[in-house]
């Protein structure tokens, strides 16, 4: 028995007792005419049925325009709201919130639809390749570079498995940092960062798989490498050439002279001196390169930070420092390697207090070590080194091989730092102090 039909029964049975206790009346106990007694039952009994539909009417309608905002919200139109929302009334309040969740659907709906659109927009604008695999490895999903490098349409290679099209190796579990493989595609071969990730579709976990290509980058960084080693080489060997190709020159001049002249073994013996001291000159910074460049890999052990950093203060004897005690901590690195850059960072701090005119008795040097906890991140050990020194005027420099603002120095000093430091996995910052005067670097290394 459908709802509306038990609503209707429900209220013929309310008013079956008034309406035969009437009819009981009318036929059996008054005296009344049959024309009377005839007109007032068919009156009893049609307003009888007559409300009862009206009661099944009442309570059907709303449900059904219920029914109808439901449907068309299946169906993903919004657009419908119903009638008589008011407000202080249960059926009223019923179609406000029905009015209220369309509204709200809509809103959900066309900011979901925005966002696809932009996501498709970026995907197809980006030049990296992306593919989404499902469990079975089949693809999901491409990207015109994605089909670009695979050197076909998504429509020829959709649900194709990954090892039909070359991509079995790349999958695996999710990466937190890229991967950098050496990949042959129809579209070239060259070196490609791989990122893999996870993402779940109607329950299913599917594999994304985004590759770019790193050949071109590559290329570029190698071409400005090379002009910047070529420039730095032809600068520094043009300043000791040319004075010894000048000397070498004036010296044969000198001996084609008939007769020679009184002094010509003086002049000789110094311009050989000269060509000597420019050849060395470019020896030493021939050999300052090569060690930049053949920087050995770092023996890995257990070091003691404030073993090292005692050792490293007792090798300074210009200005005393003082150690700025931190936690009892060991750090796995090598220690040949970090006592190098200590000891170098050290120095340079002793060598800005000292140009300052501080005098010598004074503690202007400070190094110290503490273990600091970034956001979300893992414990790391910070060592620092600050001076009293006329600060910094320029940062952009700082890391440039072969530049140097102190009289005589070679330049390498802070780029085998940092390079160092970089080589276990940690960075090297130097920044001047607020508040100054000085400058203070900072050397920070993870420790596992």
């Amino acid at each position: 028995m459908t709802h509306e039909r038990r609503i209707q029964l429900l209220a013929l049975a309310a008013g079956a007792p008034a309406v035969t206790t009437v009819l009981l009346i009318l036929w059996w106990q008054g005296d009344y005419t049959p024309k009377v007694q005839w007109t007032l039952t068919a009156l009893a009994v049609g307003t009888w049925l007559g409300c009862a539909a009206a009661v099944r009417e009442r309570v059907a309608s709303p449900l059904r325009t219920l029914a109808n905002l439901m449907e068309a919200m299946r169906e993903g139109d919004y657009s419908i709201r119903a009638r008589q929302a008011q407000e202080d009334d249960a059926l009223g309040d019923v179609m406000q919130q029905v009015n209220q969740m369309s509204t709200t659907l809509r809103a959900q709906r066309l900011g979901a639809l925005e966002a696809t659109t932009l996501l498709r927009k970026v995907m197809a604008e980006i030049d990296v390749a992306l593919f989404a695999f499902d469990p079975e490895q089949k693809l999901k999903l491409i990207n015109p570079a994605g089909e670009r490098v695979l050197g076909q349409p998504a429509e020829r290679i959709m649900n194709l498995t990954a090892t039909a099209l070359g991509l079995a190796d790349c999958l695996g579990e999710e990466t937190v940092a890229p991967e950098i493989v050496q990949k042959s595609f129809p579209a070239g071969t060259g070196r490609w960062a791989l990122h893999r990730g996870l993402y779940r579709e109607g329950g299913v976990p599917h594999q994304l798989l985004v590759l770019s290509d790193l050949t071109k980058t590559l290329r570029e960084e190698e071409l400005q490498a090379w002009q910047r080693i070529v420039r730095v080489l032809g600068h520094e060997m043009n300043n000791s050439l040319t004075p010894i190709k000048s000397i070498a020159g004036s010296l044969g001049l000198l001996l084609k002279r008939e007769p020679l002249d009184e002094d010509w073994r003086q002049d000789t013996l110094q311009g050989l001196e000269v060509i000597a001291t420019r050849s060395e000159s470019l020896s030493r910074f021939l050999g300052s390169y090569a060690r930049l460049a053949k920087l050995p890999k770092p023996v890995m052990a257990p070091i003691d930070v404030p073993a090292l950093v005692r050792r490293t203060i007792a090798l300074e004897t210009r200005l005393p420092c003082t150690m700025i005690e931190g936690p009892g901590v060991t750090v796995r690195g090598d220690s040949d390697q970090l006592e190098q850059v200590l000891i170098n960072l050290v120095k340079n701090a002793v060598d800005a207090s000292l140009e300052a005119g501080w005098k010598s008795h004074e503690k202007l040097v400070e190094v110290g070590w503490a273990v600091q906890t970034p956001l979300g991140g893992a414990p790391q050990l910070e060592i620092w080194i600050g001076d009293r020194g006329p600060g910094l005027a320029s940062t952009a420099n700082l890391f440039v091989p072969f530049f140097t603002t102190k009289p005589g120095g070679s330049g390498i000093g802070l780029v085998l730092a940092r390079q160092i430091v970089e080589g276990h996995g940690g960075s090297l910052t130097l920044e001047n102090r607020e508040p100054g005067p000085g400058c203070e670097a900072r050397v920070i290394l993870p420790f596992s």
